[in-house]
């Protein structure tokens, strides 16, 4: 495993896991619900924007290698997943939509992995549909982990909620585009 800049910066987004779903175990009197909140976002804001700076760094610094390119979707994967199981248990997102985000992000992880083994990785690279999704939910989790009106006026929960669908129905669509990618290799 080499130890660079941007794999540490990988790692950092795995170790902001435990913290995102413990601040919401914390009493009342050490943190408000809305300190929580606050916090929760601010934290997953960290590890999003630490995936944009691992790339960077990767590139910038010529410090890309084969681990990192493993285990930056896996931090990826494990913080969303995280992220929608703590708002399923206070309760600002359904379990289905949780269900069908990552249960498509396993399956189309599984699907990459076999077609990387077939030698067509390439027929599963990212779609733009898929491209949409992640910004959808990315822009979605922190607004239902904020959960307080933006400047008075925008309900978080309101806009959280609607991406949050938005990103579900672009995950049966992207994984659908995978599939059918997939599907002329599924013979052999």
């Amino acid at each position: 495993m080499p130890i660079n800049l941007p794999n540490l910066v990988t790692w950092l987004r795995i170790i902001l896991i435990p913290l995102l779903i413990g601040i919401f175990y914390l009493p009342d009197d050490w943190l408000s619900p809305g300190g929580k909140n606050a916090t929760a976002c601010a934290v997953f804001v960290v590890a999003a924007l630490s995936d944009w700076l691992d790339g960077y760094l990767a590139r910038a610094l010529n410090q890309t290698s084969a681990f990192g390119a493993f285990l930056d979707p896996v931090a990826d994967k494990l913080i969303v997943a995280a992220a929608l199981i703590v708002l399923v248990q206070i309760g600002r997102v359904e379990m289905i939509v949780a269900l069908i985000i990552i249960g498509r992000e396993i399956a189309i992880s599984a699907l990459r992995e076999w077609m990387a083994s077939i030698g067509k990785s390439k027929s599963v690279a990212v779609a733009f549909v898929g491209k949409v999704k992640t910004a959808s939910q990315m822009i979605a989790i922190p607004l239902l982990l904020y959960q307080d009106d933006l400047f008075g006026v925008v309900s978080t929960q309101w806009l959280g909620t609607l991406l949050i669908y938005v990103a579900a129905v672009l995950t049966v669509i992207s994984m659908l585009v995978y599939l059918r990618r997939a599907l002329p290799y599924a013979g052999g």
